[in-house]
Order: C-alpha cells, then structure tokens, then sequence
C-alpha cells in the first residue's frame, strides 16, 4: 500500500517545457525590442544628405585642411567653452566664420550652438552655461581667411566637480 501523506515527485513534461521556451524567448524578443527602440530614439539623424557626393569631394577638402596645418582643442572651464586654434607656429588663428555645435553623442536633447568671440589671447569663447558631466562632443566648422573650410568633431570629457 502506497501511503498517501507522501509528496508526488515532480514530473517534467511537455507543457512544462513549452512554458519554459515560450517564456525565455518572450523575454529575449522583449529585450531586442525595447534595445531597438532605446536606439532609434537616440539616434540624432544623418550626418549628410547625400553620401555619394560628399565622398566625391572627400579628398580634396581633407588635403586643404591638412594644409592649413592647424592645431585645435577645446576646453571647458565652469561654464565657458575655450576653442584654441593655432597654427603650425603655435600662434593663433584668425578665422573669417566659426559655428560650433556642442552636444551629447548620444542624443540632441542638449546640443547647443555656442556664439564664439575671439578673447585677447587669442582663443575662441563662448559662455555655455552648466554642462552635466560626461562625454560632450565639438562640431567646429571655421573658414579661413583664404576661404578654406576646416571641420572637426573635438570630443571634451568632463569630470564631476
């Protein structure tokens, strides 16, 4: 006789293990979804309108900026943005029009366009107000005064204080 007060030992069957593979790949295309998602909302949009003729003048515009020989980096000290652009003698350069584009890489929520002026130093300012801490990303685009575009992408890091 087969006493009743004894547990059933767990049997595994086939719906048991059609729940389990149901649930796990639920999990995994929620996952996938909500990550495709998370990109295209971030994604700030295209960095040119037309890929073909931006490469057909690739060359020639980068051997110009070669040329030009500058040296740039910027700087962000409380809430002013330093842009130091020197040339091959280490002195500063005079620029016929300045646009930067200040940002996030990951989204444009906080992009903002800095208005440049030129300090007694030399150096390009622009107030920016307070900046979270992280990884900011520069869009200069200058033309020198021979009519030379220069375009850079500076990453600046900032530290929490």
């Amino acid at each position: 006789m087969v006493d009743q007060s004894q547990k059933k030992e767990f049997e595994l069957t086939g719906k048991h293990v059609l729940a389990i593979v149901v649930t796990a790949f639920s999990i995994i295309i929620g996952v996938n979804i909500f990550m495709a998602y998370s990109a295209v909302g971030t994604f700030p949009g295209l960095e040119t309108k037309n890929s073909y003729v931006a490469s057909q003048k690739f060359d020639a515009q980068r051997a110009a900026q070669e040329a030009l020989a500058w040296d740039v980096s910027a700087r962000i000290e409380g809430e002013t943005l330093f842009l130091d652009i020197k040339d091959a003698n280490g002195d500063p350069v005079a620029v016929s029009s300045l646009y930067g584009l200040l940002g996030r890489a990951t989204h444009v929520n906080e992009d903002q366009e800095p208005d440049f002026s030129q300090s007694s130093t030399g150096a390009y300012v622009a107030q920016v107000g307070k900046l979270g801490e992280g990884n900011w990303n520069l869009r200069m685009n200058a033309v020198a005064e021979d009519g030379t575009t220069f375009q850079q992408r500076i990453p600046i890091y900032l530290k929490a204080n």
